[in-house]
């Protein structure tokens, strides 16, 4: 088994609070260094990327940042320009904005900014993502797959992630879009895959001990395939439900946390 993470993540299922207690954004302020820490957005993968740089940098420099650049990177000439790796090689946090999972990866995979990335994630500095920033962490990531139809081998499309978050695969935005047949569909192909279901206005905090903290207004939700005893996922046609049993499911809420190695769920407190 791998290590799973090599560094500090905050994984956030979309649309966090922007306006209130802004909890999510405020730890990842505090992650990053507080009033000492230097933030690099990426933008990459949405369709308004300067209006939504401008939104978080103004946050983040609201809350007391010493700096917050937005990288505006949008192909792969840009993705390999030297100049933008300097300001991430400074950063104590990187913060991947939503938009399409897919349009990172393709701009950023293999590419000077993303070696520049895994530097920064392997000296411990923390890297988040909320949406698509989210799903692009692990190793497989789910970019297409309908929410309303019953668990079946049809609703999938999966391709390679970062890779920052081994052995998972993560859905976002998760109880809002009805995803828990994705997922379960996801883990069913691999069971030794845990998938991870994020809440909107929720995130999973991941330590270098590959342990996540929940924290935020909503849930959790992990998908957990070990022990299944029976899956119909190789037998059935692409539109046939899937049977799935002896699968375990933990619906997690800000208090609890979850040990990847392990497997298993706990309090904080405790």
């Amino acid at each position: 088994m791998g290590e799973k993470v090599s560094g500090n993540l905050m994984i956030i299922g979309g649309n966090e609070d922007k306006e209130g207690e802004c909890l999510i954004l405020k730890e990842f302020f505090k992650l990053a260094g507080g009033r000492e820490a230097r933030i690099v957005l990426i933008t990459t993968a949405s369709e308004f990327p300067r209006e939504l740089g401008d939104i978080y940098r103004t946050l983040f420099l609201d809350f007391g940042a010493r700096t917050a650049a937005v990288l505006y990177i949008d192909d792969r000439e840009s993705a390999n320009d030297l100049h933008l790796t300097e300001d991430i090689d400074q950063a104590t946090g990187v913060f991947f904005t939503g938009g399409d999972q897919l349009r990172l990866t393709s701009i950023l995979g293999g590419s000077q900014v993303d070696a520049a990335i895994r530097r920064c994630y392997q000296q411990g500095n923390i890297i988040a993502g909320t949406s698509a920033g989210a799903s692009v962490m692990s190793d497989t990531m789910i970019v297409e797959g309908d929410s309303n139809e019953s668990a079946q081998k049809s609703t999938l499309a999966m391709a390679h992630g970062m890779g920052l978050l081994e052995e998972v695969v993560i859905d976002q935005h998760f109880a809002q879009r009805g995803r828990i047949n994705r997922l379960l569909s996801a883990v069913a192909q691999n069971p030794f895959v845990l998938g991870i279901g994020i809440d909107e206005d929720t995130a999973l905090v991941v330590s270098d001990n590959a342990t996540g903290k929940v924290i935020g207004s909503k849930t959790v939700t992990i998908v957990d395939g070990k022990h299944i005893i029976h899956s119909n996922i190789s037998e059935s046609n692409l539109h046939d439900p899937l049977a799935i049993t002896n699968i375990r499911l933990h619906i997690l809420p800000s208090g609890f946390g979850f040990d990847l190695k392990r497997r298993m769920p706990f309090t904080c407190n405790s």
